[in-house]
């Protein structure tokens, strides 16, 4: 395993785009691009937490903020692509477009950082001409989601339920069929990507690791780290290098306190990417 990049005051939602990894540093409140030499740029600063990021096909870059998805303009402005806030009282969480352009973004239905009592989430579909709705709900913490190469599954982490759950994805965008895709045990499962023999990698927060399963939960690979894995992506020129955003977690009410604990690993992964994000 090899270190990327430190001093990171929150790291999450990495993406491999245009040859570098995109983050969002939480805190720092900034969307970063980092190279493979470990020089980032600060490509836009995003006034929101949690914010997440992901592409539309035609290459329009989308940020989860608060309650709206925002959408990167030529210039590097950043403008309400959707408002979704009659959707949700609370803040949208995580992201995935999939290559038809159906954009999904889950969300908890409750407020973790003022410590209020847990609540089912859900998952909502922006459609290409714009319309949303919620196709999903009653969900465990939904986090990391991921979307397999033939745009027919949606596999989304449920932090709370230690599960990754699957839906058939229909000719409407809608999700349909939700079943157990792996029963994890111990595992937390928060962001998370595919690769190409089928397999989900997914960070785990409390047990410092990443972790690569089949469908039904068998473990494949485990990497082990020295502090929380928030999320991973598979990128690199050959998809076969696995970015893992680590932190030194102490709960939500150290989450702003200026520690800036969070790197970006990366370690070889047996197969390349696929899917999306």
């Amino acid at each position: 395993m090899k270190l990327l990049l430190d001093g990171i005051a929150m790291g999450e939602s990495p993406r491999w785009h245009d040859g570098r990894l995109w983050f969002a540093d939480w805190v720092a409140k900034q969307l970063v691009a980092v190279d493979l030499e470990g020089n980032p740029e600060v490509i836009a600063r995003v006034d929101a937490l949690p914010f997440s990021i992901d592409w539309l096909p035609d290459g329009r870059l989308l940020i989860t903020a608060d309650r709206l998805l925002l959408r990167q303009e030529p210039d590097g402005s950043l403008a309400t692509h959707a408002d979704l806030s009659s959707l949700t009282d609370y803040g949208w969480n995580e992201i995935v477009a999939d290559s038809r352009g159906n954009v999904y973004v889950n969300g908890t239905e409750f407020d973790l950082m003022a410590g209020e009592d847990p609540a089912p989430g859900c998952v909502v579909l922006l459609e290409p001409n714009g319309s949303a709705r919620r196709v999903e709900e009653g969900l465990m913490f939904p986090n990391g989601m991921a979307v397999t190469s033939d745009n027919a599954t949606l596999i989304v982490a449920e932090s709370y339920a230690k599960q990754l759950t699957a839906f058939d994805i229909g000719d409407d965008g809608g999700l349909y069929e939700g079943r157990v895709w792996a029963d994890l045990g111990d595992g937390v499962p928060d962001g998370i990507c595919m690769d190409a023999e089928g397999a989900v990698w997914y960070a785990d927060v409390p047990n410092r690791r990443c972790v690569r399963v089949r469908e039904g939960g068998e473990v494949l690979d485990t990497v082990e780290t020295d502090r929380g894995c928030f999320a991973c992506m598979l990128g690199g020129p050959d998809g076969r290098t696995l970015f893992i955003a680590a932190q030194e977690w102490t709960g939500t009410g150290g989450i702003a306190d200026g520690d800036r604990s969070g790197q970006v690993l990366m370690a070889e992964a047996p197969a390349p990417h696929a899917g999306r994000p």
